[in-house]
């Protein structure tokens, strides 16, 4: 496991330290190693019950974030209703519109793909939630905008739903700083193992 940073005077201060060593990190893992990673998540068995009409948003792998399309298929294969999604300003929760396997996809904001307009919006009960670095309390920082935070939030106030970190073993530190409106996650999958948070506050 990689050791987080010394916390510097300032969470912020903190966040944007980490945030830069936790990118030059997951970078510098080799493609190959990515590719593999992504396969090991999708091929294990998925730590929650999928049925038909599960909804479960996740992310299109955007600069060296892992490979989602493995794991995404193997949910559609099991019945799971696919959603992605999309930014609609800044400071506001992301919605997430429906997305169904091999439907055309739109770019979005800084070149995202993401659903065409004219897809329904949803409440997922699962978020697939991408990241920089993560710890075993259930703490994350992306890269510093807060959409996921903002989103978790807004979800967990209407409904019951689980959010799964999904990324590399090499992005765990030993401590993630967190503020209050930071959300935690309820799980995380690396290509090692499955991380149980819930309930380990």
């Amino acid at each position: 496991m990689n050791e987080s940073v010394k916390t510097p005077a300032s969470s912020e201060d903190s966040k944007a330290t980490l945030r830069r060593e936790a990118m030059a990190r997951r970078d510098a893992l080799p493609a190959d190693s990515r590719q593999a990673a992504a396969e090991a998540i999708a091929a294990r068995k998925f730590p929650l019950a999928i049925t038909p009409g599960t909804i479960v948003s996740s992310f299109m792998p955007f600069k060296s974030e892992i490979n989602t399309l493995p794991l995404m298929k193997k949910l559609a294969d099991a019945g799971a209703t696919l959603a992605l999604p999309v930014v609609t300003g800044h400071g506001q929760p992301l919605i997430m519109r429906s997305w169904a396997w091999d439907e055309p996809l739109a770019a979005g904001v800084w070149g995202l793909r993401e659903p065409n307009p004219e897809a329904p919006e949803v409440e997922p009960d699962i978020v697939l939630v991408p990241l920089l670095a993560f710890d075993r309390a259930g703490n994350r920082i992306g890269y510093g905008a807060g959409y996921y935070d903002l989103t978790i939030a807004r979800l967990r106030a209407r409904k019951p739903v689980t959010a799964i970190g999904l990324g590399f073993a090499a992005q765990e530190v030993s401590t993630v700083p967190s503020t209050p409106r930071d959300e935690r996650l309820d799980l995380m999958l690396t290509e090692r193992e499955v991380i149980e948070i819930r309930g380990n506050a």
